[in-house]
């Protein structure tokens, strides 16, 4: 299956240490090489730019340089797919973004959704994802229960009730951000740390690479990453459990946890 990764940050941030380590997952230290994207708001939250190639991205030289933008940002959220449902093309790669309540949404998945996912509404996939079909799922789900997107509690419960249906037929993992906020849901595996004072010197899992944070940030930065498995050693990751799901704004958990 996929593997996932976002950031929530209460300073803008850059997704570059982290993607680094995850790309090289798609096809080099793990074999999800059917595709890649990577999504940045902009540091307002109302814009965002994405990324994607249905390439391996440990061979990209696109996600190589996507690798070295400083991309800041308050929310991220990057992918890599090893499909199982849906051809290996650009529509199929992750994270899709649709626009909606006057913002920009984007939503990646790992897992496979059984759960029916009726769509009657405006809101139908491009590709032939079941990861597609269940963003339009759940923003169908807001728009029915009408929840306002500044609506932190509401947004939660009505997060959690559609990760839960969605994984009651499957294995649903995934991101959702609208560039205010960033929620992750654990249907199996899904691991958080946050970074505040005093920072320290961090290395991949993956690569021969490290970090000092404490010589790029501020005292005052908290920063939140959550990934699949682990992307460094020596940090204190912790997973979510099953069926958890978190609401984060500007790097703390607001919601669950």
């Amino acid at each position: 299956m996929c593997e996932l990764l976002a950031l929530s940050a209460n300073t803008p941030t850059d997704l570059r240490f982290s993607f680094h380590g995850l790309r090289l997952r798609g096809g080099s230290t793990g074999d999800h090489a059917d595709g890649w994207g990577l999504a940045s708001y902009d540091i307002d939250g109302l814009g965002v730019r994405i990324y994607r190639e249905d390439a391996p991205a440990a061979f990209s030289p696109i996600a190589a340089a996507v690798a070295e933008l400083d991309l800041r940002a308050h929310c991220s959220i990057a992918h890599i797919r090893k499909a199982t449902q849906g051809v290996v093309a650009l529509e199929n790669c992750h994270p899709f973004h649709r626009h909606w309540q006057g913002r920009e949404w984007v939503f990646a998945h790992n897992g496979d959704i059984n759960t029916p996912m009726p769509l009657a509404g405006r809101h139908q996939p491009i590709g032939d994802t079941d990861s597609e079909a269940a963003f339009c799922w759940i923003l169908e789900q807001l728009e029915d229960r009408d929840i306002a997107p500044d609506d932190e509690a509401g947004l939660y419960q009505a997060l959690l009730a559609c990760s839960n249906h969605l994984a009651s037929g499957g294995i649903f993992n995934g991101l959702l951000s609208n560039g205010n906020w960033l929620y992750a849901y654990a249907s199996t595996r899904l691991h958080w740390v946050t970074r505040r004072a005093p920072f320290g010197r961090v290395r991949l899992a993956d690569d021969d690479l490290s970090v000092d944070f404490a010589a790029v940030t501020q005292p005052s930065d908290v920063v939140t990453i959550i990934c699949t498995e682990p992307l460094t050693t020596a940090e204190p990751w912790q997973p979510l459990k099953v069926g958890e799901g978190i609401l984060l704004k500007a790097g703390e958990i607001v919601q669950g946890g």
